[in-house]
């Protein structure tokens, strides 16, 4: 399943993105993979990302996390503000060719 997660952070981008790498077998484990994400160019603070879980439980799994929570919160993730929606199926990644 594909989900938009929208967050604010703390400490900007880099340090949201240095704790995804340092956590990717955590995320393996919960069947994500984070297709995109990214800050707004005029505020760093303001993440935006596109998600793909394998199942409906990774997502659950990844939502009730604790010990990650704690290092997302860690890298200045603002976790009372993140909001995940849930996307259609239907989906084009990298067409024609990946950036």
């Amino acid at each position: 399943m594909y989900v938009m997660l929208t967050q604010k952070l703390s400490k900007g981008f880099v340090s949201w993105k240095n704790m995804l790498h340092d956590n990717k077998d955590k995320l393996e484990q919960h069947g994500m993979t984070c297709i995109f994400a990214s800050s707004l160019k005029e505020d760093d603070n303001d993440m935006k990302a596109i998600i793909h879980f394998e199942s409906q439980e990774g997502m659950m799994g990844f939502k009730n996390d604790t010990e990650l929570a704690k290092a997302r919160e860690d890298a200045g993730a603002l976790t009372e503000t993140t909001v995940m929606t849930p996307l259609s199926e239907e989906a084009v990644v990298n067409f024609p060719s990946a950036i």
